[in-house]
C-alpha cells in the first residue's frame, strides 16, 4: 500500500509541476501558500502537522520561499518558536498561480469524474488522519 500511494503521489506531484514549472514555483511550494492563506499565522510545528510534513524538509522549503519573499516569519513568546504567515509577496504569488492551478485541478477532476473525485479525496484523507494518528504507536 506504501508504494501504491507513494508511486501515485509521485505522479500526481509530477502532473502539477509540470503547470507550476514556468510561473516558478513547485507544487510543495504552493500547497505551502495555500496553507498559510487558509490559517493565517501558524507556528511551524503546526504547519508540519497540517501538512503531514517532517521538520527537515519543511525547514528547507520555508528557507527558500523566505529567501523569495514568500513567507514572512516572527519569534513567538518562547524563543524556539516560529510563527509563519504569507507575506505580501506570497500572496500575490498566490493569486498569479491558482488560475494554473485550478486548471489542473478541473483536468484531474473531469478525468476522475465528480464521484472518482470525491471518493478520492475522501479515501486519502481517511489514510492521512488514521495513519497520522497512529504515528509512533509501532
Amino acid at each position: 500500500m506504501c508504494g501504491s500511494f507513494r508511486r501515485t503521489a509521485r505522479a500526481l506531484t509530477s502532473f502539477y509541476q509540470e503547470a507550476l514549472w514556468p510561473l516558478g514555483l513547485r507544487a510543495t511550494q504552493l500547497t505551502i501558500l495555500q496553507a498559510l492563506s487558509r490559517t493565517g499565522e501558524v507556528s511551524q510545528g503546526r504547519l508540519g502537522e497540517i501538512l503531514a510534513m517532517d521538520s527537515t524538509s519543511l525547514t528547507r522549503t520555508l528557507a527558500i520561499m523566505r529567501r523569495r519573499g514568500w513567507i514572512a516569519v516572527r519569534r513567538g513568546e518562547d524563543q524556539r518558536e516560529r510563527l509563519l504567515r504569507l507575506s505580501r509577496g506570497g500572496a500575490a504569488k498566490l493569486k498569479r498561480v491558482t488560475p494554473v492551478w485550478d486548471g489542473v485541478q478541473a483536468r484531474l477532476r473531469g478525468k476522475l469524474g465528480e464521484r472518482g473525485w470525491k471518493n478520492l479525496l475522501r479515501l486519502t484523507n481517511q489514510v492521512t488522519e488514521w495513519t497520522t494518528a497512529q504515528a509512533g504507536s509501532l
